[in-house]
């Protein structure tokens, strides 16, 4: 089974007007076979999709972000299987446009974690099989702002409370499925993680969990492993308009399993063109 993960989707800015000028799959056609020829594609997209999004610019003066629902023609293009909503931007215009994307979600069959309507479905991980092998997603952010946080009757982000993680990963492997856990945790501009990222990171893969990847990242970081569990803590972008300093570099993670085991993760590497296209 080949399991391919990636960064930060955000269509939006630079990145949404090449697509009004090229066409909604413009961003894809540089790495569309890695990812459609993958048995799960993840994608993290961090921004909702909002009928009353204005129309898309090169450049906005604040960081307040929403994606025209037509663009959602870009998921289906690159072929994504599973939807993570750990994001921070994701109630830039408040719970409706969280909401409409969510409907929308729901009406296309495309399955999420790690956000939701309330506390417990933003909580709730996510199970996939894939020829015969059962993988969970997990999926929670640490690093907040907390009014992006879920709570009871609020939308939002999945926050990491105490013992949540520990538990659903233990929970997978109960239940004989491979846990794999994201984060979209402190966002740092540098190849080596944070003090912070480490510490829940190797957590994670010490308490069991097999992948733990880095969503939050606009910069690809370093990786390594915790006995026969990968980690890598920042894949930097997917599609995402920054295109300064080193943040054009951007990682896809192809993991391959067996029978249930683990065996391998190929290392796409990937720089960004156009401030739309990797």
């Amino acid at each position: 089974t080949v399991l391919v993960m990636t960064g930060t989707t955000a269509l939006v800015r630079h990145t949404a007007a090449r697509m009004e000028e090229m066409g909604i799959d413009y961003p894809a056609t540089g790495v569309l076979h890695w990812l459609r020829s993958a048995d799960i594609t993840h994608i993290s997209n961090e921004v909702p999709f909002y009928d009353e999004c204005p129309p898309a610019v090169p450049v906005r003066t604040e960081m307040r972000f929403c994606s025209e629902p037509t663009y959602y023609q870009l998921l289906e293009t690159v072929g994504a299987d599973v939807i993570e909503l750990t994001g921070n931007h994701i109630l830039d215009w408040g719970a409706e446009p969280l909401l409409e994307t969510l409907d929308l979600y729901r009406q296309h069959g495309l399955p999420y974690y790690g956000g939701g309507a309330d506390i417990e479905e933003a909580s709730r991980p996510l199970t996939l099989q894939a020829k015969g092998q059962s993988f969970t997603f997990i999926g929670c952010s640490p690093a907040g702002p907390d009014n992006v946080w879920a709570g009871e009757g609020k939308s939002g982000s999945n926050p990491c409370t105490d013992g949540w993680l520990e538990s659903e990963i233990d929970k997978a492997l109960q239940a004989g499925s491979i846990p794999l856990v994201t984060f979209q945790h402190l966002e740092v501009e540098d190849y080596t993680p944070h003090s912070s990222q480490r510490i829940d990171f190797l957590q994670a893969a010490g308490d069991g969990a097999q992948i733990v990847s880095g969503s939050q990242s606009h910069f690809a970081q370093t990786m390594t492993f915790v006995g026969q569990r990968f980690v890598h803590y920042g894949l930097g972008n997917l599609f995402f308009d920054q295109m300064y300093g080193q943040n054009p570099h951007e990682f896809a993670d192809r993991h391959y399993f067996y029978d249930g085991r683990y065996i391998s993760t190929e290392l796409i590497s990937m720089v960004l063109e156009d401030a739309a296209k990797p």
